[in-house]
């Protein structure tokens, strides 16, 4: 984190002392504390790389850019505020965020003040479904696919399971838990239970006492519907149990920041999804991608996770967009990204027009065993890939989407 900063404040003041035109100021809204704060830093590190490479180049529109950042804690009230004071610091696009509680608030304060806010990791279906809206882009993808695309292979490979969900309660939570539940053919909650964790803010105690309702249980798979630190301190109580050892562990959202905080002895053999390690890049051919998988190493003496690989992509196709649309204003920004297809650090994306959401490949990947990340050279190589489904068949379809808008009185389409 030391190091993140100081390469800022270098950064920043050679913008000042280097250039006598003004610098575009992007603003970074992302966790810095609580329980989701590595997501953070990654995302920090990818933004600090892409705006140097912008830079190295020119910047945009002929002007070098600059980042300043935010702390939300992962708390909406928080991240709101800093909406306002990013944008009275000068930022012309704000970014970031590792909950979709705190995407969603702070994306409808952007769009009061009239400027984009691009989501990096929020995976509720609420965050460009029932509260989408024309200023919020979705770099990730959304709990739906998640969901697809792990749906699929757990009936594979696990069919006609029983499963006990522990649920972090809010809206990434309860949107990933009710899409995997109807992927799975989970829904009956009397066959298939689950328990809610307050989020943020839940204890050591709420966490032992779903946990121990689950080893009570018939469960075969375990879902736990949590994040970050949140993933960390249950995975360590379920070891404790024995349930790690008795049941399939599921996590819908898995990282690189998690296997690492939680140590690959304990997280091995968990089964989730991530829209991008670091070995897709070398899957999918992409040329940029590997750039930038080599570039961070060495910058960072570590690889990329998804969370930085978001941040990165997305200040990139902020800029892409800047220079196709030669402006800075929203308006025209809007215009340049809906439908826009792009191939940057895996294969084909597109930034759908109808809902905003990033449209792309989603991989259904399980932790590697200890033993096999530790004799690996890297000892970062954390996840298999065991499945993958394209982002047209992911993604919710148009007509879903807008069932989804209806049901919640929304107008069916972006405002």
């Amino acid at each position: 984190m030391k190091r993140t900063l100081t390469a800022l404040a270098l950064w920043a003041g050679f913008c000042t002392t280097a250039s006598a035109v003004d610098p575009i100021t992007l603003g970074l809204n992302y966790p810095r504390t609580g329980s989701y704060k590595e997501e953070g830093l990654a995302q920090m590190r990818g933004a600090l790389l892409a705006i140097d490479e912008l830079n190295a180049k020119g910047g945009v529109l002929g002007r070098p850019v600059r980042i300043i950042s935010r702390d939300t804690a992962s708390r909406p009230d928080k991240a709101v505020n800093n909406v306002d004071r990013l944008v009275e610091d000068g930022a012309v696009m704000l970014f970031g965020g590792a909950s979709s509680a705190v995407a969603i608030a702070a994306s409808k304060r952007a769009k009061e003040r009239g400027v984009l806010y691009f989501g990096t990791l929020t995976y509720s279906n609420d965050t460009t479904g029932k509260n989408g809206h024309r200023y919020m882009f979705r770099e990730s993808n959304n709990a739906w696919m998640s969901a697809r695309v792990l749906g699929q292979y757990l009936a594979k490979t696990l069919p006609n399971k029983n499963y006990f969900y522990v649920t972090a309660d809010y809206t990434w939570g309860n949107t990933s838990e009710s899409s995997l539940r109807q992927n799975t053919g989970s829904t009956d909650t009397s066959k298939h239970p689950g328990l809610k964790v307050p989020f943020p803010g839940a204890r050591l105690e709420d966490y032992r006492n779903a946990l121990t309702q689950a080893a009570s249980s018939n469960a075969d798979v375990l879902a736990l519907v949590l994040f970050g630190d949140d993933l960390v301190r249950a995975m360590r109580i379920a070891e404790d149990l024995g349930l790690t050892k008795r049941m399939q562990i599921v996590a819908p959202n898995l990282t690189q920041s998690m296997v690492e905080q939680g140590g690959p002895g304990l997280m091995q053999g968990v089964i989730g999804t991530e829209p991008w390690t670091w070995r897709v890049p070398e899957l999918e051919k992409s040329e940029p991608g590997i750039a930038f998988v080599k570039n961070y190493a060495e910058r960072y003496q570590l690889y990329p996770s998804s969370s930085a690989a978001s941040a990165y992509s997305i200040v990139h196709q902020w800029a892409d967009a800047a220079t196709r649309a030669r402006s800075l204003e929203s308006e025209n920004l809007i215009k340049a990204l809906e439908g826009h297809k792009y191939q940057l650090l895996k294969g084909p994306q597109e930034w759908r027009a109808f809902d905003h959401q990033n449209v792309q490949t989603v991989y259904a990947v399980k932790v590697r065993q200890r033993d096999d990340i530790m004799h690996d050279r890297t000892k970062q190589d954390y996840f298999e890939i065991v499945g993958r489904m394209d982002g047209a068949q992911a993604a919710p379809s148009l007509d879903e989407w807008k069932q989804e808008r209806t049901a919640a009185g929304q107008p069916p389409q972006l405002q």
